[in-house]
This record gives C-alpha cells, sequence and structure tokens, in this order.
C-alpha cells in the first residue's frame, strides 16, 4: 500500500511537472509576443519614421546594459523559486523586492529547504499571494482612492518619501537574505564586492557603471561558491519579523 502511495505520488509530480513546463512555456511566449505587438504596429504601421537602424541600436543599448542580468538572475532565483514560480515570477515582475522575499518568507515559516518540492510549492502560493495583495492594494488605494490620498499627504512629505521608500524596501530585503543564508562568510564577501565595484571599480571604469549590479552579483555568486560553510547544519529555516 505504501508503495502505491509513493509511486502515486510521483506520479502526480512529475505530471505536475511536464504541465508547468508546457503551459509555463507558452504563456511566456505568449506574453512576449502580446508586448512586442504595440511597439512592432507604431515601426511598421504608424509612420513614425523609425528605422531599422534606430531600432537595432536602441535594442544593443538595452542588452548592453542589462544582458548580465539575463543570465544571472534566472540562475540566482531558480534555487529558491523552482520552475513552475520562476515562470510565475518572470511573467509578474519584481521579483526581487516583492516575489523572492515572499517566497522566502513563506519557506523560512514552515521550514521548507531550498530545491525541494515542498520549497517550490511553497514559493507558488506565496507568489500567488504577493500578486492577489498587490492588485488588491494597487485597485484600492491607487485606482479608487489614490487621488484622495494625495492629496492629504504634504507634499514635504512625499518628497521624503521618495528618497527613502525604496532604500527601506531593499535594506528589508537584503536583511531577510542574509537571515535565511545563515552563512556568514557570504554576507562579508557580498558586502565587500558591492564596496569594491561601487567605489573602486566604477570610478576606475566608469562605463561599467550601468553593469555594476550584474556585475557585483556575478562576482558574488561566484566568491560565495569558494567561501561558504560546507559543514553549516542544515537546520530549519526560522522566519524573521
Amino acid at each position: 500500500m505504501s508503495n502505491t502511495a509513493t509511486g502515486a505520488h510521483a506520479s502526480a509530480l512529475a505530471e505536475f511537472d511536464r504541465t508547468t513546463s508546457r503551459w509555463g512555456q507558452l504563456t511566456m511566449i505568449a506574453a512576449l509576443l502580446l508586448s512586442l505587438a504595440g511597439p512592432a504596429y507604431l515601426v511598421f504601421f504608424a509612420d513614425l519614421g523609425v528605422t531599422g537602424t534606430m531600432v537595432l541600436t536602441a535594442a544593443l543599448a538595452v542588452g548592453a546594459s542589462f544582458f548580465v542580468l539575463w543570465f544571472v538572475e534566472p540562475i540566482t532565483y531558480y534555487p529558491v523559486l523552482g520552475p513552475a514560480a520562476m515562470y510565475q515570477a518572470f511573467m509578474i515582475g519584481n521579483l526581487a523586492n516583492k516575489l523572492l522575499p515572499a517566497a522566502m518568507v513563506a519557506q523560512a515559516t514552515i521550514g521548507a529547504k531550498s530545491g525541494t518540492k515542498k520549497a517550490d510549492f511553497s514559493a507558488i502560493m506565496a507568489i500567488c499571494g504577493a500578486a492577489m495583495v498587490h492588485v488588491l492594494s494597487m485597485l484600492i488605494f491607487v485606482g479608487l482612492l489614490g487621488t484622495w490620498l494625495l492629496s492629504l499627504i504634504p507634499l514635504e512629505v512625499m518628497e521624503v518619501t521618495r528618497i527613502y521608500i525604496f532604500p527601506a524596501i531593499i535594506g528589508a530585503v537584503i536583511v531577510q537574505l542574509v537571515v535565511s543564508a545563515k552563512q556568514p562568510r557570504i554576507t562579508f564577501v557580498a558586502v565587500g564586492v558591492a564596496l569594491l565595484v561601487v567605489f573602486v571599480l566604477v570610478p576606475l571604469v566608469p562605463a561599467l557603471a550601468k553593469l555594476a549590479t550584474g556585475v557585483s552579483v556575478l562576482v558574488t555568486a561566484v566568491l560565495a561558491w569558494f567561501v561558504r560553510d560546507r559543514n553549516a547544519a542544515a537546520g530549519k529555516a526560522e522566519l524573521v519579523n
């Protein structure tokens, strides 16, 4: 009986992976085509004077700025999110400041270790919850109450908020990542690499300013692999408030 149940469980998980892969790819392709439909219409039918050379130049400029992240982000996020949540995350966006923290908090709450099916499913549900909260919040506090709320906030407060809101969000994400990793060596490496890139590499080579984040992530990932604590106990993760 136990073997039968185990076999059925494994079969269900395999079917889930196949379905996820099939529909995830189709959905991403459909999203790509839809996102390109508007610009393609403007280029070919709106008579705006956009030439192929201009499109190619713009594409190369964007590629030069973000090509490192195109490779680094999927490799970095996959161990935490898993295949199904990866499709969700890259479709929704705001990975680093919303979806990844949501997945990590969910996994920490139930003690799911990254790379397991338990962690994959918790990431899926966390991303669904984060997306629902985001949409509902935008609908209520922006769509319905946005203008009224802005009229109540003094201009000075809004200016200060614009300055500090992004560092506050990223700071909370960094703290959660550090606590979840439980690898002080990696934390010191990440901080050291970031400081060297920002205050040494970028001043010496200003052309790398737009690639600073990608370079920092890539170098940190490589160094962290070699200096990580291989003997650290894989204990149950804990949620940090």
